[in-house]
């Protein structure tokens, strides 16, 4: 087992950021510290993966994998329980709209919604600011929906805008291009036009009364419009599949032997609630409606926080073969019990734990009977410390559950790190490589 060198720290703390040239495409829609591209392409080559294979990412979020190995023109699928990201993942492996047409439709939604406003005495201009008291037939969404939302995600105005602007959407709706302008405006929600604020958590920063809805949802969409003049001359036809499911399943959902490389970041174990970080676009786009649809959405995750999780779930039956995790399970009960914490959040981090690592064993487990012999895996994940500072090597452990599944560990790669909040300590991001023997 190989593992890289402390001296490459510095450099390889780069590898988490967005180059300029990888833009095209990646930045229609992506998660807040999503691993970059180059990784995805450093790992293709390492397997030496080429036309006629295919790449697996079951937990692809936003697409990273799929679209980067779609550019080099390698089959690829991927899988993703949340379906704000399995639709922003399908539509940025969809590169077959017309880039003028697509201009040219944005263009009139534009100036129905722009027209619709204007009826109402609203201009959506940046120095137009609306009084949203003078205003009192605002849109607004159901108690239902708003309840979902973090308290001033977004601003009167500017929900009432963006409604208008979805109401234009589908009066003018046009299933050429449909996906590619809802994408858009989900973009324009988070970085331009709500109030919140990512670092890496997600809050509600300052607050935007009044900003332009119309004109920051065009350029998103012109942004994709300028990429899709470019791609069409690329692998427009490379096969890209993304099924909306569950990774812990995912012989239901492929062939058999049919995956000739893995590359894919699965959730860590922590207090992260990944759903909130696609709250707002979420609603608004009509993926979660209500509760309901908000914990069968959540069901359908590897329980990576105590927000996930159910009474009946049972994952941590796959661990039987796992004794490093039943002890750190026991390490955080004990310590818990030693500060004294009862709240119901605190007493679930020792099962949130056992959970996480069964439901990556019962992954890895299923994962088996779709990989072709001699399949290469890479997994980034990283160390936590967030249950009581009791730290937590996921890489590590994920290594000894992978090889007690009959995986060969090739290495832990660093790929980065970073410090710990409560601790102040240097935690790892590391790239577990397996090689699946068959």
């Amino acid at each position: 087992m190989s593992t890289r060198s402390p001296a490459r720290n510095k450099a390889v703390v780069e590898l988490n950021k967005l180059r300029a040239d990888d833009r095209e495409v990646h930045d229609w829609y992506r998660f807040v510290l999503s691993f970059p591209p180059h990784l995805v392409r450093e790992y293709r080559e390492r397997f030496r993966i080429g036309r006629g294979q295919t790449v697996l990412d079951p937990f692809c979020g936003t697409g990273t994998t799929l679209v980067e190995c779609k550019k080099l023109g390698i089959s690829s699928a991927g899988i993703e329980a949340n379906p704000m990201a399995w639709f922003a993942s399908q539509v940025k492996t969809r590169w077959e709209p017309d880039a003028d047409g697509l201009d040219q439709h944005a263009s009139r939604v534009a100036e129905a919604a722009e027209k619709a406003l204007a009826a109402d005495g609203i201009m959506d201009w940046p120095f137009f600011h609306a009084n949203p008291e003078k205003h009192q037939s605002l849109r607004r969404l159901s108690s239902e929906s708003a309840k979902l939302l973090l308290r001033d995600s977004i601003s009167p105005l500017p929900l009432h805008k963006t409604l208008v602007l979805l109401a234009a959407l589908g009066e003018k709706r046009d299933e050429r291009y449909w996906d590619h302008e809802r994408l858009a405006l989900a973009k324009a929600l988070v970085s331009d036009i709500s109030n919140l604020r990512f670092g890496p958590e997600v809050g509600v920063g300052a607050v935007k009364q009044d900003p332009p809805v119309i004109a920051a949802w065009l350029n998103r969409v012109r942004s994709m419009v300028n990429d899709l003049r470019h791609l069409q001359s690329l692998n427009q036809h490379t096969s890209a599949k993304v099924f909306l499911g569950d990774a812990r399943r995912v012989d239901e959902l492929l062939a058999a032997q049919s995956i000739d490389a893995v590359i894919t970041s699965p959730p860590y174990p922590n207090e992260k609630d990944y759903t909130r970080t696609t709250r707002l676009e979420s609603v608004l786009l009509g993926f979660l409606r209500n509760k309901e649809d908000l914990r069968s959405l959540k069901q359908g995750f590897v329980r990576s926080n105590t927000r996930a999780v159910y009474k009946a779930d049972d994952d941590d039956q796959w661990l039987v073969h796992c004794p490093d995790i039943a002890e750190i399970a026991e390490r955080i009960e004990n310590r818990r019990s030693e500060l004294g914490k009862t709240s119901g959040f605190e007493r679930l981090y020792a099962r949130v734990t056992r959970l996480y690592f069964g439901g990556m064993a019962r992954h890895l487990a299923n994962l088996r009977a779709v990989l072709r012999p001699g399949a290469r895996l890479a997994y980034v994940v990283g160390d936590q410390a967030s249950y009581f500072r009791v730290k937590i090597r996921t890489g590590q452990l994920l290594a000894e559950i992978g090889r007690s599944l009959g995986y060969e560990l090739e290495g832990l790669d660093l790929f980065r790190t970073r410090m710990a909040t409560a601790t102040r300590e240097q935690l790892r991001e590391e790239v577990v490589v397996f090689r699946w023997p068959g």
